[in-house]
């Protein structure tokens, strides 16, 4: 029998790298609105520089309505309904329920981690708003009923076994570069005007036999890391947190009618009703309009998750409630994807698109093409820490380099999602929601997200080298 090490000489460790990581994001990162600021000035000189743009050229195609700063409006509402959906569906009473139950289970820190990751991460691939809210609930509720019966365990291993799912979202049911591709009226929205990009069925992406070995492979890995780093003895255990409860006072100063209205789930299943109509017809095929087009897309996957969220809150008051929360994780997107539109915009009018791509496409051939587009995008996503915004800045450059290298576009379009999952554990921008949810810090869980990390890019990297 194998016997690892105990916190003796892991804990320590683990917390000096986080310590060091979370100091060096703190001293040298910015917030990322201004970090957005900063890459659109960046590429107006660079476009200045590298191509025969004039300046007045520049503005106009950053402020163009069609390619500029107002292209991603359509977007932007998709990837706030992502997160608001599937914070929605997390917090209902049901999965609330069925997530303190699985609390009780595990009878070691060690398990709970586990089990932790798994739900986490399982959830993420369905949504990974979802995953995001109910990895920090089960986390939080584990953490509580392991103190409650005075098993051993370290708290911020949980909180960062919750944080998963942000590591396998991009090769799930919401990922957006692989759901941006479905649809040619998603790629109209997104792409710049005369990309060479036919619509790319989620058979070819999402699921194909590279996303399901290498997501899978993460589904498998994050558990049995955070497994192995749980400290057998002297871990920190979770703290007696409650969140911030704000009680809805609105509603009790109402009269009887608009109160009865907002109280019964006969709103919530009319509007659900009408949903389930949409989609047995979607899914059913019968009532396709275009049937080349992909089940999944990303109007679809919100559709169905706000039906799912709408029964599942049974009122009218549960449920806008759970969205008012959500929404609050919005602001990051709503502000700045107008000015990750308007980078595209210069980088495409100006021709920088094309040479970057021509750069990339030089420097691999067709086997090293793919990795070398998940390590950038990995690097890309510490400074534009969405994977929406990404797909818009990065996605033509990735296109254009995998035409020219020969590499086939729904392999190049993966490699930049696992790029881009990937470096969320280091990246606390999407952990903010999971961090006020379970009351640890960043700091106290980044060490331990960058060792899955560094699994994960093994793993990743070597499965789009060799398949």
């Amino acid at each position: 029998m194998i016997a690892f090490p105990t916190r003796g000489y892991i804990d320590p460790m683990l917390a000096r790298i986080g310590d060091r990581i979370s100091a060096f994001f703190r001293a040298t990162a910015p917030d990322p609105f201004v970090i957005a600021v900063l890459l659109t000035a960046l590429t107006f000189v660079l476009a200045l520089v590298r191509t025969d743009s004039s300046p007045g050229d520049l503005v106009a195609a950053w402020s163009s309505p069609g390619d500029g700063v107002w292209k991603f409006l359509a977007f932007s509402m998709q990837m706030c309904l992502i997160l608001v959906t599937g914070h929605v569906l997390a917090s209902s009473k049901p999965v609330s329920f069925v997530l303190g139950r699985l609390a009780e289970l595990p009878r070691t820190g060690a398990q709970a981690a586990a089990m932790v990751a798994i739900i986490a991460a399982s959830l993420g691939t369905l949504n990974w708003g979802l995953g995001l809210i109910a990895g920090a609930i089960i986390a939080r509720d584990t953490g509580r009923s392991l103190t409650k019966r005075d098993i051993e365990h370290h708290y911020p291993v949980l909180v960062a076994a919750g944080y998963l799912g942000l590591m396998v979202w991009h090769g799930g049911l919401s990922g957006t570069a692989p759901l941006a591709v479905a649809s040619d009226v998603d790629i109209q929205r997104v792409m710049p005007a005369g990309t060479s990009l036919s619509s790319i069925p989620v058979e070819e992406t999402l699921f194909s036999g590279l996303n399901y070995i290498v997501t899978g492979g993460l589904v498998l890995i994050g558990p049995i890391v955070v497994f192995l780093l749980m400290p057998k003895s002297g871990g920190i255990r979770a703290p007696d947190f409650k969140p911030d409860i704000q009680e809805n006072v609105e509603s009790e100063q109402k009269s009887i009618v608009p109160r009865f209205l907002e109280e019964t789930p006969v709103v919530n299943l009319l509007l659900a009703a009408l949903i389930a109509v949409w989609a047995f017809g979607h899914y059913g095929g019968s009532t396709r309009e275009d049937p080349s087009n992909s089940l999944l897309t990303l109007n679809s996957v919100n559709l169905t998750m706000l039906m799912l969220g709408l029964i599942l809150h049974g009122t009218p008051r549960s449920f806008i409630n759970a969205v008012e929360e959500g929404a609050r994780g919005c602001a990051g997107i709503i502000i700045q994807f107008p000015l990750y539109a308007g980078i595209m915009g210069m980088m495409h009018s100006s021709g920088l698109t094309s040479q970057i791509a021509e750069l990339f496409a030089g420097a691999a051939n067709e086997r090293t093409l793919a990795p070398l587009t998940c390590v950038s995008a990995g690097i890309v996503n510490l400074f534009v820490p969405s994977g929406g915004g990404q797909w818009g800045v990065q996605g033509p450059i990735v296109v254009e380099s995998a035409i020219a290298a020969g590499v086939p576009l729904p392999k190049a379009v993966m490699a930049l999602a696992y790029g881009d999952q990937l470096t969320n554990m280091l990246q606390p921008f999407w952990a903010l929601p999971l961090l006020a949810i379970t009351g640890a810090k960043a700091r106290e869980i980044v060490g331990y997200t960058a060792i899955v990390m560094i699994f994960g890019l093994i793993w990743t990297l070597g499965c789009l080298f060799l398949l």
